[in-house]
């Protein structure tokens, strides 16, 4: 069943260009994106139900039980359970929408019950304090301690409940996000400063912004609105929380990479509704703040374990501790890089939300580069192991100890990065197409079908063709169309130089330059079909010389798909410390299927690298020059998302030594 709503979508977002199509208006069809969507259906959901309702693993479902008093005990585990929980569900919400899969309506129906259960009847609910409560601990309080992530957790309960209500038409979950939300409206009104001060990690932009935008409620709009204007209420406020100066005078992103990343998502929902010009000048000096200086080649955010914030001020009071944070300019370590997946992933809600506004080839970009690399090497290539920090080089040994673990695990003590991954592969569908005015946008590549309709109603249905990301030709077909033109705007990115374009077997338009949409308005057939060309020469990358870590130093692109070299590729007993590649190094696509798991096929590059042989370990400092021996070496680099698979001990590397 498909809901009907009194009203329409194009009622909200008036200051965006794009239109999010209906959730269940994209299915992937075929190729990587298909295989990815089909193991989070099948392997992804309940591998992870298995480890929330394991009151031995996670116990945020039992945590939820207790909450109903449904059973006996105490909470376990980090407050912000109740988000991780939520994120979940909103991923078996999206599986839902496409799959209509029964097994899964019910699974959603009893949990909505039960989170129903957990809320009190003011519309407040978060299990850590409603648990003490029950237990007439009278000394708990909503919003009394500023790490207790409540607004967080509400956040992602009324995003997953407004996904809920577009996938079923039920009310059942909305209903508990409207008490919700009610409720922390009118917290807001008797207690502004204090919700400031404790509104840890900005969901709830997102959030309201999504309730505001389904229900219609004015209400929810203005607080969104003053969401961001109470910021300024806190007193000693630091870059942790991105409190430390109002919104419209950050000059660059710093601070905790999550909270920026879901910070500047949440704005830019409130920029589409009020089109408050100076919110929009903010984000972009925020975007090219990281684009330009602080963002990985993997699209990974958050260079550091732990700062100083602002670091080397001269006003020494207002520098405060951070942690997973942005850093200096250009400060991009690779073994010690901290890229929480949900930094990544904000990355990924951030720019989604920019390129609705402007319509901009570079915000898509980056987008599916987040997609492609640093968002989906969280999660193993067989459903059900995770990493939290993603770094950009391993080694055997370090001379320190890190927080986590190198290699993915099942579970994670920190729970927020799992369902995030989940949900995002989940709904990675919802970011392939948008309408507007001007007709249908295809942002991401990937087989697939659309049955949407256009600004004015009609109907309209596309479906695609390819095995996008490792060949570099699309066929788009146009399956219904309305008698009238319409564009079809394809991107074009920016690594895909010479792209060409014809429809129906005649040439259109060739050698276009990367990093742009190519609009092709026409009164268009049932049946035309487009062929897009997209060239993926193997590109050999440097970075900025102010990027130190990576100096002299480069790294290997094909497509959107970025790829290291890993020691088990080497011959036996070689390090990855003594791989040097050539500066014209020759590297040749081939497909390979022993990567056995979410992607059964996947294209690797193969040629061959210098050793050097003469290369001695040594533990000096520092210790004289002296001149390498080099032999040539076969290697083989696989996709960076692909690493930690085949070995938990192996070396990786994404930058290696140039020789010219």
């Amino acid at each position: 069943m498909k809901p009907e709503t009194a009203l329409s979508q194009q009622t909200f977002r008036p200051y965006a260009r794009l239109r999010e199509v209906e959730i269940d208006a994209v299915q992937w069809t075929g190729g990587f994106w298909a295989e990815e969507f089909g193991l989070c259906h099948h392997v992804m959901i309940e591998n992870m139900w298995h480890l929330l309702r394991d009151p031995d693993i996670s116990h945020a479902y039992t945590n939820f039980r207790i909450a109903a008093g449904l059973e006996d005990g105490e909470h376990h585990g980090p407050p912000f359970n109740d988000g991780d929980f939520y994120k979940w569900l909103e991923a078996v919400v999206h599986v839902y929408a496409t799959t209509r899969d029964p097994q899964l309506d019910q699974l959603m129906d009893d949990l909505i019950a039960l989170i129903g259960k957990a809320q009190r009847a003011d519309g407040y609910i978060h299990t850590p304090v409603v648990i003490k409560q029950r237990q007439h601990d009278s000394s708990t309080q909503p919003f009394q301690e500023r790490l207790d992530f409540e607004a967080y957790n509400l956040g992602h309960l009324m995003t997953t409940a407004c996904a809920h209500h577009r996938a079923t038409g039920k009310d059942s979950l909305l209903s508990i996000a409207i008490k919700a939300g009610d409720y922390l409206e009118h917290y807001y009104q008797e207690s502004a400063t204090k919700l400031a001060r404790s509104a840890i990690c900005p969901s709830h932009y997102m959030g309201i912004i999504d309730l505001y935008r389904t229900t219609g409620d004015p209400k929810y709009l203005q607080l969104g609105i003053n969401l961001i204007e109470i910021r300024s209420l806190v007193e000693g406020g630091g870059d942790d929380n991105q409190d430390r100066v109002p919104f419209r005078e950050m000059d660059r992103a710093v601070g905790h990479a999550v909270r920026a990343n879901y910070l500047f998502a949440g704005v830019a929902d409130v920029y589409m509704e009020t089109g408050d010009e100076t919110l929009l000048n903010t984000l972009e000096r925020m975007w090219q703040s990281v684009v330009s200086q602080k963002m990985y080649i993997t699209g990974g955010c958050g260079a550091l374990y732990d700062g100083a914030s602002p670091d080397g001020s001269p006003e020494q009071h207002t520098i405060t501790r951070v942690h997973q944070s942005y850093g200096r300019e250009y400060q991009l370590p690779n073994t010690t890089a901290y890229n929480e997946t949900c930094a990544n992933i904000g990355n990924v809600l951030w720019n989604w939300r920019m390129l609705a506004i402007t319509g901009e080839s570079r915000f898509a970009d980056v987008l599916e580069l987040v997609l492609y690399n640093s968002a989906l090497s969280a999660i193993s290539l067989d459903g059900t192991k995770f990493f939290y920090t993603n770094p950009l080089r391993r080694v055997k040994e370090l001379p320190f100890d890190l927080r986590w673990s190198r290699t993915r695990t099942t579970y994670i003590s920190s729970f927020c990065c799992p369902p995030n991954i989940v949900r995002t592969i989940a709904q990675a569908a919802h970011y392939a197409y948008s309408t507007s005015e001007e007709g249908i946008w295809v942002h991401l590549y990937g087989s697939s079908t659309l049955h949407t309709k256009l600004a004015d109603g009609t109907p309209v249905r596309l479906s695609q063709q390819t095995d996008y990301p490792w060949d570099e030709d699309i066929t788009l077909t146009v399956n219904h169309t309305p008698d009238r033109s319409f564009a079809i705007m394809l991107r074009i990115p920016e690594w895909a130089s010479g792209a060409s374009v014809s429809i129906n077997g005649a040439p259109y338009q060739s050698d276009l330059a990367g990093g742009q949409y190519l609009a092709m308005d026409r009164h268009w057939q049932e049946g035309d079909s487009i062929q897009l060309h997209l060239p993926m020469p193997v590109q050999v990358l440097e970075a900025h010389p102010m990027v130190e870590e990576a100096h002299n130093h480069v790294a290997v692109k094909r497509g959107p798909v970025v790829y290291c070299l890993e020691s088990l590729d080497l011959p036996q007993g070689v390090g990855l410390e003594d791989i040097m590649i050539p500066h014209d190094v020759q590297l040749e696509p081939r497909r390979v299927s022993e990567f056995a798991g979410r992607v059964g096929l996947m294209t690797v590059l193969e040629g061959q690298a210098l050793l050097d042989v003469a290369a001695q370990p040594s533990n000096q400092l520092y210790r004289p020059i002296r001149q390498p021996q080099l032999q040539p070496v076969d290697v083989r680099f696989i996709p960076y998302y692909a690493w930690d698979n085949r070995s938990d001990h192996c070396e990786m590397a994404i930058w290696l030594p140039v020789v010219w």
